[in-house]
């Protein structure tokens, strides 16, 4: 019960809303009131309404500069000084931004042990900072956030690293055992790790709703698990501003805004 101060703010907030949003996140409200164990699948989409730019988009990193593969990081030291410049000339981008909606509302969706695991194509560490543990979500392509040791696994302060680069343009090297550092991300040609694709897919086969938020799911093998999970009896829902490859096997297809669909699906919750 709400008094009418509070009835007459709701619906103030509500005529904020685009229709169009508001029904598609009542059909989305419908599929999470009826899930007991909900997965998310996180890709570039919801990190940009945080400012993040997606670098396969027009005008990315990628589209300007050739991705640098693993292997030439490892042989090259000129290489990985590049591979470092690059690093640097992001890091106010990632250590800038800050959860947004959607971010808040997977959240919420996991106080209400609705959301079980987020697995994610982003490096940002965004689930992490808006709320969520370590063990709720499943880091596909590593994180921006720290760098390792290829040789030790020492984990050091990425802006550490970058401070030292930034005086010596030099890339570091490992202060325990001399091995070679990076970026705890996974390069192109780097292998994907064993650990977070395992817990990826029981993660997949165990959830009763599947919830693709911001990717246009071309990248395999992440991009399998949506029809691993649909495969085992999960419904299948994406909400992403594009069309993908798999709309035709989601059960509900969203093409609008991550952050204020999910909101207003969450809050109706």
């Amino acid at each position: 019960m709400t008094d009418s101060s509070s009835s007459n703010k709701t619906d103030q907030d509500d005529c904020l809303v685009p229709q169009e949003t508001m029904a598609a996140a009542e059909q989305l409200r419908t599929e999470l009131a009826a899930a007991n164990h909900i997965v998310a699948f996180t890709g570039a989409g919801i990190s940009t309404e945080s400012g993040i730019p997606d670098f396969r988009s027009p005008g990315g990193m990628w589209k300007k500069f050739k991705p640098i593969d693993f292997s030439e990081f490892i042989a090259s030291a000129d290489v990985r000084a590049e591979a470092w410049r690059r690093k640097a000339g992001t890091r106010g981008t990632i250590g800038s931004a800050q959860p947004n909606a959607g971010h808040l509302a997977l959240v919420a969706l996991a106080e209400a042990s609705k959301l079980r695991s987020v697995i994610t194509q982003n490096v940002d560490g965004l689930h992490q900072v808006s709320g969520l543990n370590d063990d709720q979500v499943i880091e596909l392509h590593g994180n921006a956030t720290y760098a390792t040791c290829l040789a030790c696994h020492k984990r050091f302060d990425i802006d550490l690293l970058l401070d030292q680069f930034e005086q010596t343009q030099e890339a570091p090297e490992c202060a325990a055992c001399g091995g070679i550092v990076k970026s705890a991300t996974i390069s192109f040609g780097q292998a994907m790790p064993i650990l977070p694709m395992e817990r990826a897919e029981a993660a997949s086969l165990a959830c009763d709703l599947f919830i693709v938020l911001g990717t246009s799911l071309v990248v395999y093998p992440a991009a399998g698990f949506p029809r691993l999970a649909k495969a085992h009896g999960a419904r299948l829902v994406i909400v992403n501003r594009e069309p993908t490859d798999q709309d035709s096997l989601a059960d509900l297809v969203i093409h609008q805004g991550i952050g204020e669909v999910l909101r207003a699906a969450v809050e109706a919750l």
